[in-house]
């Protein structure tokens, strides 16, 4: 299959993307022009730019059991590794820091089989990190030794669970869905495939961070607005000194009053963070 010929205006992503085009086929790649923490957000799957492909093929994201993206933006151009800098979190819609951050200048990679069942176009990898696969065909045709420890998104959990209990279910090339889909869900199936267990600890992980930051805040202020009130009373028993004082206060306008009621203000939400309250994020 030749190499698809952007149909987008091109740079997509000026503001976190480098895009190196190279002559040879399937050799181009981008760049992060970002540095993210670890899990911090580098862009949103919008609708659009992306739809729902027709059918698999090597430039679409498998999102679903049986539905794909077309990304038609430069975000193509984010390779396989095996030890990727990215993670596509289709369920969420959301491209993501690995656990290891992002350094601005590092190559934009993510594992392919985290969310393709059956590849369209199967390729040697060359990415000669320490876990390379080798072949990447899709998480069909991969052990679990070959998948540990890395992200994997719910729709592949759910047929890798079906692939290891055995469950006779043929699948359409691509795209793994059953043949016998319109005759009901049978036993196995009936009942709804749990989240991801990687992205429920992550979303735990974040509620706890806010907590702890929300806390700390509280903590801050009572301890601003103690200070604020000493102050209050110091001035009060020091009239005399109200010049030095009134030159003071000018020097810091607000002091501790003003940052003890700037914390009064809520930061950023992971439901915000990852545009769940609104907005088309693309930044991080």
């Amino acid at each position: 299959m030749a190499p698809l010929t952007p149909h987008w205006e091109q740079p997509s992503h000026p503001e976190i993307q480098d895009v190196i085009i190279n002559v040879h086929e399937f050799t181009s790649k981008s760049l992060s022009k970002v540095s993210l923490p670890p899990f911090g957000l580098y862009a949103k799957l919008d609708f659009p730019p992306c739809t729902l492909a027709g059918e698999p093929t090597y430039a679409t994201v498998q999102c679903g059991r049986d539905k794909h993206l077309n990304l038609n933006s430069d975000l193509l151009y984010i390779n396989h590794s095996c030890e990727p800098s990215l993670i596509f979190d289709t369920a969420n819609f959301n491209i993501i820091a690995g656990p290891n951050g992002l350094r601005a200048g590092e190559e934009l990679t993510f594992f392919y089989p985290s969310t393709e069942w059956d590849m369209a176009q199967p390729f040697d990898c060359l990415c000669d990190k320490p876990a390379c696969r080798r072949r990447i065909s899709g998480a069909k045709a991969m052990t679990k030794a070959q998948l540990e420890g890395v992200w994997l998104n719910g729709h592949i959990h759910e047929l890798l669970r079906e692939r290891d209990l055995g469950i006779d279910k043929e699948t359409e090339p691509g795209n793994g869905r059953s043949t016998a889909a319109d005759q009901g869900p049978t036993t196995s199936t009936k009942a709804a495939a749990p989240e991801d267990a990687t992205a429920q600890a992550l979303r735990d992980a974040l509620k706890h961070a806010e907590k702890v930051v929300e806390a700390a805040q509280s903590a801050l202020q009572s301890y601003l607005g103690g200070s604020a009130a000493l102050a209050a009373r110091s001035r009060k028993g020091n009239r005399t000194d109200r010049g030095n004082v009134a030159a003071g206060e000018a020097n810091n306008p607000g002091g501790v009053d003003t940052l003890a009621a700037g914390l009064t203000r809520r930061g950023i939400t992971s439901r915000e963070l990852s545009g769940e309250m609104g907005g088309d994020t693309v930044l991080a």
